[in-house]
């Protein structure tokens, strides 16, 4: 190849470079990142809310396989609503521990599905709900133990 094919190559190379496909590549790309980042931001938006629900007492979030729920009562009023709320649903009740601070109550549905409820005294007249129901959460059962924790408060 001699120089002057060279520089012709090297021209056409370069009005390829500023033709419309390369332009337009560039352009896909740059909407693929906006579009991405978009999607990230909107993600993290959306923990955020989530986040922020748990909050203010009354307000429920379903997260990961736990119902959440952060009640405007005291500890010991929570766990006797718990106790009574169990017995109605006539859950079989394995395990109770408490102190002041905390609590568990580990129960048995009827087909055997283990329901895990801890409480934690998030103030003084405010208390942290945790429902999961089995290995993974059930959100239903969890939501329908809580409604009834809440007949009694």
């Amino acid at each position: 190849m001699t120089k002057k094919e060279s520089e012709d190559n090297y021209r056409l190379r370069s009005i390829e470079n500023f033709s419309g496909k390369g332009i337009f590549m560039r352009r896909i790309r740059i909407l693929g990142a906006v579009l991405l980042l978009s999607g990230i931001a909107v993600f993290i938006q959306g923990c955020v809310a989530v986040a922020a629900a748990g909050l203010g007492a009354g307000t429920v979030a379903y997260v990961k396989g736990d119902l959440k729920a952060l009640e405007a009562a005291n500890l010991d009023k929570v766990y006797k609503a718990t106790e009574k709320a169990l017995d109605e649903l006539e859950f079989s009740v394995t395990k109770k521990t408490k102190d002041v601070l905390s609590a568990v109550i580990v129960a048995r549905d009827a087909a055997n599905k283990k329901i895990t409820i801890k409480l934690s005294a998030a103030e003084e007249d405010a208390t942290k709900i945790s429902i999961r129901v089995g290995t993974f959460g059930n959100e239903t059962k969890s939501r329908m133990i809580y409604e009834q924790i809440k007949k009694y408060l």
